[in-house]
C-alpha cells in the first residue's frame, strides 16, 4: 500500500472537537494509540484503558514525532510543538477519524458482519470461502486471521475486533486489491458504543450465530451484552433503504433470536435452523463422524444431501449461516452452493485433530465460554469410544461468573478434567482454577480432577493418562500464539506443543 498523507484540515471535521491548540495545517501519515508505534507526522490518540492511560505517554509520543495529539483530559499540560485536539472521548473519536483518513473504504464494498458468542470465526471463514469459490474476490477479518490481499495472515492483534485504525486500514487494503466483498467478525467489544471500533464501518448484511454467557466483566449484565451484540443489526436498520441491499441472517434456534430480529427494524431477515422446518434454510437427518457430517439440507422448495468434511454439528450450524448470507449477497440460489461444501476447509484451532500414531485421539479447539462448551463437548463425547480427558482454563481479568459454569459443563461430559492456565494476566493462576473447580461436583482431586497451572505440564499429564480409544481435548487456546501472564505474553502454540509431546512418547 502506498504512503497515505492527509492534512488535519481534511480530517478534523469528522469528529466533535472541544478545543484546539495549534497552528498551521500539519500532515498526518498514520494513526496510532500506542506511543511505541508513533513515527514522524503521526496522529496519536490518548486512550484510557483498564491498566494504562495514553495521556501518561504524551511526552514519549511527541518525542517520537507525533504531529497531532488527540486527548480528552482538560487538565493535561500541553507542550509546544504538536497540534492539540481535545475531544470528549478519544475512543469514540478514533473510529470516524480513522474512517476519514482511509477514505471510508466500507462504502466501496459489500460488507458482511458476523456476531454472536461462538462460531464467528468459522462462519466468517465459510462465507469468505464460498464467495471466492463463486469467483468473486473477498477479504475478511476474524479472531484467527485476515486476508486483505493475496495471502491469509495470522491475526496479530490479540483482539478479535481490533481498534478502528487497523480495521479501516485493512479494509482500504481490500479495496486497493479490488475486493468487492469483506466479511468482518463483529465482537461485542467492537460493537459496543463504549469502544466504537466498528462505529464507522457501513455494513450491508449482518449474521447472528448464538448468544451465551460471556464478557460480563466488560458489559456488566447479560442483557447489556445482548444489547451490544444487537448493535450490528441496529446499524443496518439505521441505514436501511428499499433501494439498497440490506438484510440480516439469524439463527432461529437461539433463545435471543427475536431480539436481533427486532433490532433490525424493517430490514429483511432470513432464518436458518436445525430444529424449525419453517426456516429459510433447514438441516436434519445428521450422520456425524470424526471426519465430518452428512445431512439433508432443505429450502422451501428443495432438499439435497451433502457432506461437510469438518466434525461436529456446531459446524453444520455455522455452515447454514454462511450459505444463507453468501447466496443472498451473490444473488444466487442457496442450493447452487452445495457443490462447494465438501471443499470447505476448517479454521486453525477449531476442532483441529492433532495427527500422530497414538492409539487415542487428540483435538484442539478454541471453545472458552459455557455456550461453546455445551456445543463442543457433547459432540466430541458422542464420537469417543473410551473416556474423554478435558484440558482447559479460564481467562484472568475476564468474566468471573462463567468459570464455575465451565467446570460444571465439562464435568458432565469429561471423565477426567485437567484445569490449567489460559491467560491469567494479573490474577493468581491457581485462584482462577479454584473458581472453575467450584463448579465441579463429581470429580475427585488428583484422581479425576487435576489443577496444574503450567499448561505444558497439564497437556503432558493428559497424554500420560490417555489410553486406547480415549480422547484428549484441549480447549481455550486454539489458534492463539501466546499465554498472557502478569509479566506479559509468553509464546505458545497449542498444536505444536501437543505434537512435540506426542513425539517424545514415540508417536
Amino acid at each position: 500500500m502506498s504512503e497515505r498523507i492527509k492534512k488535519i484540515s481534511q480530517l478534523q471535521d469528522s469528529i466533535e472537537i472541544l478545543d484546539i491548540l495549534g497552528t498551521g495545517d500539519p500532515e498526518i501519515k498514520g494513526i496510532v494509540y500506542d506511543s511505541r508505534h508513533v513515527d514522524k507526522d503521526f496522529a496519536f490518540f490518548a486512550l484510557k484503558g483498564v491498566h494504562v492511560d495514553g495521556h501518561d505517554y504524551l511526552d514519549e509520543a511527541i518525542e517520537l514525532g507525533a504531529s497531532v495529539v488527540v486527548y480528552s483530559d482538560e487538565k493535561m499540560e500541553r507542550k509546544p510543538g504538536p497540534y492539540y485536539i481535545r475531544v470528549k472521548d478519544t475512543r469514540k473519536a478514533l473510529s470516524p477519524f480513522s474512517a476519514a483518513f482511509y477514505d471510508y473504504p466500507s462504502k466501496e464494498m459489500t460488507v458482511i458482519g458476523v456476531t454472536g458468542t461462538d462460531g464467528k470465526s468459522t462462519t466468517v471463514s465459510f462465507i469468505q470461502q464460498l464467495i471466492e469459490m463463486e469467483g468473486e474476490k473477498c477479504g475478511y477479518l476474524s479472531t484467527v486471521s485476515y486476508k486483505a490481499g493475496d495471502e491469509e495472515v495470522s491475526n496479530p492483534f490479540r483482539q478479535s475486533t481490533p481498534e478502528a485504525p487497523e480495521i479501516q486500514r485493512l479494509m482500504r487494503d481490500m479495496v486497493d486489491k479490488e475486493m468487492e466483498y469483506a466479511v468482518i467478525e463483529a465482537t461485542s467489544h467492537g460493537l459496543s458504543p463504549k469502544n466504537n471500533r466498528l462505529g464507522d464501518v457501513e455494513f450491508d448484511a449482518a449474521v447472528f450465530t448464538n448468544l451465551t454467557h460471556e464478557h460480563l466483566e466488560f458489559h456488566g449484565t447479560f442483557e447489556q451484552y445482548r444489547e451490544d451484540k444487537c448493535q450490528l443489526f441496529r446499524m443496518l436498520s439505521d441505514r436501511f433503504t428499499d433501494e439498497e441491499l440490506f438484510f440480516g441472517v439469524v439463527n432461529r434456534d437461539d433463545p435471543s433470536a427475536d431480539f436481533f430480529i427486532e433490532a433490525a427494524g424493517e430490514v429483511p431477515i432470513y432464518l436458518y435452523s436445525m430444529k424449525n422446518k419453517e426456516a429459510d434454510l433447514y438441516a436434519d437427518s445428521f450422520d456425524a463422524g470424526v471426519d465430518g457430517t452428512t445431512f439433508l439440507l432443505h429450502t422451501p422448495g428443495e432438499k439435497k444431501e451433502l457432506t461437510l468434511n469438518i466434525p461436529a454439528l456446531v459446524n453444520v450450524e455455522n455452515l447454514l449461516a454462511a450459505m444463507t448470507v453468501s447466496a443472498e449477497v451473490l444473488g444466487i440460489d442457496t442450493m447452487d452452493l452445495v457443490p462447494h461444501v465438501p471443499k470447505l476447509k476448517g479454521v486453525k484451532g477449531r476442532m483441529t485433530r492433532v495427527a500422530g500414531k497414538q492409539p487415542f485421539d487428540v483435538v484442539v479447539d478454541y471453545a472458552h465460554s459455557p455456550g461453546s462448551f455445551e456445543k463442543v463437548l457433547p459432540a466430541l463425547k458422542a464420537l469417543t469410544e473410551g473416556k474423554m480427558i478435558v484440558v482447559f482454563g479460564s481467562a484472568g481479568e475476564r468474566d468471573v461468573e462463567k468459570r464455575s459454569d465451565q467446570g460444571e459443563i465439562a464435568a458432565d461430559y469429561g471423565e477426567i478434567l485437567i484445569l490449567t492456565d489460559e491467560d491469567p494476566r494479573l490474577e493468581d493462576p491457581m485462584a482462577i482454577l479454584e473458581d472453575i473447580a467450584f463448579g465441579v461436583n463429581d470429580k475427585v482431586r488428583d484422581e479425576s480432577l487435576f489443577l496444574i497451572p503450567d499448561r505444558r505440564k497439564a497437556l503432558k499429564k493428559a497424554l500420560d493418562m490417555a489410553e486406547e480409544g480415549d480422547l484428549v481435548v484441549a480447549l481455550g487456546k486454539g489458534h492463539e500464539s501466546s499465554i498472557i501472564y502478569s509479566d506479559g505474553p509468553h509464546p505458545w502454540n497449542e498444536q505444536a506443543v501437543l505434537e512435540e509431546l506426542l513425539r517424545e512418547r514415540g508417536y
